[in-house]
């Protein structure tokens, strides 16, 4: 009797009647992935980082299973994990102008799971090293990492947003001074902001921080690993690290441009004092002692290890060639979307990021977007905020270097393709219920009418390709969420009724969308 027959109905179950051989259960693995978007081969400008190294995928694939059953638990257990993870604290304190020999001797930091995961320890380690604060808050520029929103909403601290220049997209010094208040416990920036990618005036903004005694951690998650290699290369990036006084900790993602599997953040403290209070430590009953520096108790040894090999893999020399193989992939790009009639580049790209908008009515850029996923590009759609237009933003890496040649002609084939079918049009009820329909007002009836009405049939959604957008918008393959008998909807069309809704609205829309894709398999 054939696996198939044996098991039938079992078919596609996470835990079947029957267990199933080795092969076939990887096989099913890659049955699934098949309908993923591509990893490699520089055309997924979101989510991934390729440096295209031949061979690094399985130095790390080998270092991660080497260790992925140690338990970062008990440091005294597997020394073997506290010296990797030691040695990766080490290299991003010696690349962000701690350690020895500088100003910041003392730098101490952690790995942590994510960026998300380090900068919510970054402000409960603000919040708790301030007991005398009764309701503390955060000031933190608007085109912050949301990250913080999180941090913010789970620790409950207040978030005060701090407006940014329309023109530079980086909020001034002085706008953060505003912020501040007598119950301010961190102020935040970003190298690079993630939706644009521009540097904010770290130094200018620590500044104001030290002088009201309060905390200022750079976010440096997204592409703070290549600012270093990128003034190496003789780039003019503007100082952000700990060279810069007030500057209390910072965090970077080795999982995005150090290249290293998911997920390995590090957040680094300036001195031991500040991390202290990211620590939790509880005694009080019958068993062990747990004392954490991250959010997480047990921790899987692969990611740290597959991290670590990856560092020493690379050298610096490796870092050096990929940030300047990065840099050269984001001017062609940005030379591309300069070239193309009715886009412009909302910002000048100064890391890794080629961020645009048009300045064509007739040219939608959700329908670009669409038109360029038809022709193998993924990139992101970003949406309207405040003064600010939608835009689409393309994560440089390294394996987009030899495919820059394509990207000039197919964007200018996707504009041309993207005027001639015009801008979305939603029809007119949903248009009036964007602009009024409150979040509380969403009945499951209301969203499986919209759900509908989109194309994303039902409440009985498949597994279709959607994606929840860093912006909020739904990164696709041109088709959002195939139903089981159900039709598609175009992902122009959702992005625009999610463009057309106040921030509160998308929000909810979109947790109850992604809500109908995440249903039990049976």
């Amino acid at each position: 009797m054939s696996d198939d027959q044996d098991n039938g109905q079992d078919t596609g179950r996470a835990l079947p009647e029957r267990g199933l051989p080795a092969e076939r259960v990887l096989g099913d693995v890659e049955a699934l992935r098949a309908g993923d978007r591509p990893t490699h081969g520089g055309r997924l400008f979101a989510y991934v980082y390729d440096p295209a190294v031949p061979g690094l995928d399985e130095l790390a694939a080998a270092a991660h299973a080497s260790s992925a059953h140690v338990n970062g638990l008990d440091p005294t257990a597997f020394p073997s994990l506290l010296a990797m993870e030691n040695a990766l604290v080490g290299a991003a304190s010696r690349l962000l102008g701690g350690g020895p020999g500088t100003g910041a001797p003392d730098v101490v930091g952690s790995v942590t799971s994510g960026g998300t995961e380090s900068l919510i320890l970054a402000v409960k380690a603000a919040r708790d090293a301030r007991p005398d604060v009764a309701a503390p808050r955060i000031a933190v520029p608007v085109t912050a990492h949301a990250a913080f929103a999180k941090a913010a909403h789970y620790l409950r601290v207040a978030l005060d947003p701090v407006p940014v220049d329309p023109v530079t997209l980086r909020p001034s010094a002085a706008a953060v001074a505003a912020a501040i208040g007598p119950d301010t416990v961190l102020v935040a920036c970003s190298a690079p902001s993630y939706a644009h990618g521009v540097v904010d005036p770290v130094a200018e903004i620590a500044a104001v921080a030290a002088e009201a005694g309060v905390r200022c951690h750079v976010d440096a998650c997204f592409g703070g690993w290549t600012l270093p290699w990128l003034r190496r290369l003789g780039e003019p990036v503007p100082p952000f690290d700990f060279a810069v006084a007030g500057v209390t900790s910072i965090s970077v993602d080795l999982h995005k441009y150090a290249y290293a599997p998911k997920g390995v953040s590090v957040l680094l403290h300036r001195t031991p004092a500040l991390r202290a209070p990211q620590f939790f430590a509880y005694a009080d009953w019958p068993g062990y002692t747990m004392v954490n520096p991250v959010i997480a108790s047990t921790r899987s040894g692969g990611p740290i290890a597959a991290a670590y090999a990856t560092l020493r893999h690379l050298g610096e020399d490796g870092y050096l060639r990929l940030a300047a193989a990065t840099r050269d992939a984001v001017a062609g790009l940005a030379d591309a979307v300069r070239g193309t009639d009715g886009l412009r580049l909302l910002a000048e790209p100064e890391s890794t990021v080629v961020c645009f908008t048009s300045t064509d009515p007739t040219l939608d850029l959700f329908v670009l977007v669409d038109e360029l996923t038809a022709r193998g590009w993924h990139t992101q759609p970003q949406l309207s905020y405040a003064d600010l237009p939608a835009s689409v933003h393309l994560t440089v890496t390294a394996a987009v270097a030899p495919r820059v040649a394509e990207f000039g002609p197919d964007l200018a084939d996707a504009a041309a393709a993207a005027r001639a079918a015009g801008p979305v049009k939603l029809p007119a009820e949903l248009t009036a219920l964007a602009a009024t329909l409150t979040p509380d007002a969403l009945t499951p009836e209301l969203v499986a009418g919209l759900a509908a009405a989109l194309g994303l049939g039902g409440a009985a959604v498949g597994p279709g390709p959607v994606a929840a957008g860093v912006g909020g918008a739904a990164a696709g393959s041109g088709d959002v969420a195939a139903g089981p008998g159900g039709g598609f909807a175009p992902d122009a069309t959702v992005n625009a009724l999610l463009d057309a809704a106040p921030p509160a609205l998308r929000e909810r829309l979109l947790v109850e969308f992604v809500g109908l894709l995440q249903r039990p398999t049976y």
